[in-house]
């Protein structure tokens, strides 16, 4: 098996590409060891020291790594871990877990909603993968969109500048009812 690794904007954080399909469908955020109870591959790249988030894509895995410790100390060790989780036979993520990566969302600003939510899977989400993260709806009120940033994008120094210039510029422009865009956390 041969893992391609590609940087990602963020410095603390690398894509690896195993050469096969990680997820089926979707995505899943893993921003502390604690939280990685339902993937085997999540807990096993945990296993290796320095490693403070997994972020798992349809057919990359995203490694997120302490500020002080060194890619060249951790690298081998998360690339062993990758290599061992697909020897196994194991899935990446065991029983059933929740489909809908956006926010629930109704009321009177529904239709806006969906408008959003569309842009966000066919303009930003293709592009944020090609990164390494992740960007999910998480709310809408009086104008202001609230997405979540996950795997390379969460503490991203460029992920504010995404945000505002990219995806703010684009929904405002689609959707005139859009005024801001702004970040949560998990």
């Amino acid at each position: 098996m041969f893992i391609q690794t590609e940087s990602t904007p963020n410095p603390a954080t690398l894509k690896f590409l195993p050469g096969q399909a990680v997820l089926e469908t979707g995505t899943a955020d893993f921003p502390a060891p604690d939280t990685a109870g339902k993937s085997p591959l999540a807990a096993r790249i945990f296993a290796v020291e320095g490693v403070t988030g997994v972020f798992l894509g349809m057919d990359f895995v995203t490694v997120t790594k302490a500020e002080a410790v060194l890619w060249d100390h951790i690298k081998p060790a998360i690339l062993g871990a990758i290599m061992e989780h697909y020897q196994s036979g194991r899935p990446a993520i065991e029983g059933e877990r929740n489909e809908s990566a956006h926010a629930a969302h109704d009321g009177p600003d529904e239709e806006i909603v969906k408008q959003i939510k569309e842009l966000l899977d066919t303009r930003v989400r293709p592009a944020v993968a090609q990164d390494g993260g992740d960007i999910t709806f998480h709310g809408f009120d009086r104008g202001i969109v609230y997405l979540h940033m996950q795997g390379a994008c969460a503490g991203c120094p460029s992920s504010t500048l995404t945000l505002k210039m990219g995806i703010e510029n684009l929904l405002r422009h689609y959707i005139p009812e859009v005024l801001e865009v702004r970040p949560v956390a998990a």
